[in-house]
């Protein structure tokens, strides 16, 4: 069990990665401590039965003081990453010790052991902020869902931030080929579809096919075309600690392992050229989507049919407008002649990228781009 002291958001120091201080007066508690920190990957400082130096304290990435030795810590200059630790859940006392020693929550073991090892494991890791993850989904086939994705992902990448474009639809026929990374070495999805539980970040960014900035999960040229929902979720977590962006590539049905993916999106952008047939087609996978992903906004592609607009295709879905994406006839050649979407930085799919990305960035809600 895991109770909350404070409501400011907690993330590990990405500067300084390593293990976390423990500090207590109790063997028992100090196996269990040392045994989740195993599980995570890494190795702890401890303190049995004394107070700690002033420089452990202050710098270790995080600070488990057992409920026994809060009189240990009594005193030490305050500071974020603490947590007070116990095993008793109807022990009163234990609030008034974590308002004592400044801590930001309050672990009740053995409940609150899975939370913990996460949490640990981010210290190992050096986690910071969650990445920024996009979904691009296409009202209806050939709607061009990947090549946007590709573009986004292309621009992040193009301005040094750590980006990670993830192929989430076994049927697409590869993001790989469009990138023209297939002869790239590195892992694709069938070498990750046994995954279960927590997948190292850092790992996972280093197995897979990289173009610059840019790592790429895909698929290979084999028939396999099943991830089940446990793997989606746990190489999606992975994916996101890392930081940055990572953009998906989803198909229109929403099975398990896609819903395990809307899950840890942010965003979604739904690609709906502008025909009647399309926005009925649209409709229906939108209906599906929101189900489980909240912000999901309308891309309107050009050219337009008569009495058709950006604007009143959102309206006639129901959803915000991102932006539109208007006729660009230099694409296709571009894409023949092997260079992946976007990495011009011109045209209007790399300014619609470069605006949408920036806003999302900073935070904006569902307006125009």
């Amino acid at each position: 069990m895991v109770r909350s002291m404070t409501p400011d958001r907690q993330s590990a120091t990405a500067e300084r990665p390593g293990g976390p201080l423990i500090v207590t007066e109790d063997e028992g508690l100090l196996d269990d401590l040392l045994r989740l920190c195993a599980a995570a990957g890494t190795e702890p400082e401890v303190v049995f039965g004394a107070p700690p130096r002033a420089p452990s304290w202050d710098g270790a990435p995080l600070v488990l003081v057992g409920v026994e030795a809060v009189d240990r810590v009594r005193g030490a200059a305050r500071r974020k990453g603490v947590l007070l630790i116990g095993r008793d859940l109807d022990d009163s006392e234990v609030w008034r010790k974590a308002v004592g020693i400044g801590a930001d929550h309050v672990l009740v073991l053995p409940d609150a052991e899975n939370w913990l090892v996460d949490r640990i494991a981010d210290i190992a890791e050096g986690a910071g902020e969650p990445a920024l993850t996009v979904g691009v989904v296409g009202g209806r086939g050939g709607a061009g869902a990947s090549t946007l994705a590709c573009a986004l992902a292309v621009t992040a990448a193009r301005t040094g931030r750590r980006t990670m474009l993830i192929d989430g639809d076994p049927l697409g026929g590869g993001l790989d080929i469009l990138l023209g990374a297939e002869r790239t070495g590195g892992l694709r999805w069938p070498d990750l579809a046994d995954s279960r539980g927590r997948v190292n970040s850092g790992a996972l960014e280093e197995s897979l096919p990289r173009l610059e900035n840019l790592s790429v999960l895909s698929w290979d040229r084999g028939d396999s075309v099943l991830i089940p929902p446990q793997a989606m979720r746990s190489v999606l977590g992975a994916a996101r600690r890392r930081g940055g962006v990572v953009v998906v590539d989803l198909p229109r049905r929403v099975d398990e392992p896609v819903a395990e993916t809307l899950a840890q999106i942010d965003v979604g952008l739904l690609v709906v050229p502008a025909e009647l047939r399309a926005i009925a087609a649209a409709t229906r996978v939108a209906a599906a989507v929101s189900m489980v992903l909240k912000d999901l906004r309308i891309v309107a592609r050009g050219p337009f049919a008569s009495g058709l607009d950006d604007r009143e295709i959102a309206r006639m879905i129901g959803l915000p407008l991102a932006g539109e994406l208007p006729p660009e006839p230099a694409l296709a050649e571009a894409l023949s002649g092997g260079a992946p979407p976007g990495s011009s930085g011109r045209g209007p799919l790399a300014r619609f990228c470069t605006a949408f990305l920036g806003h999302a960035l900073a935070g904006g809600g569902s307006v125009t781009v």
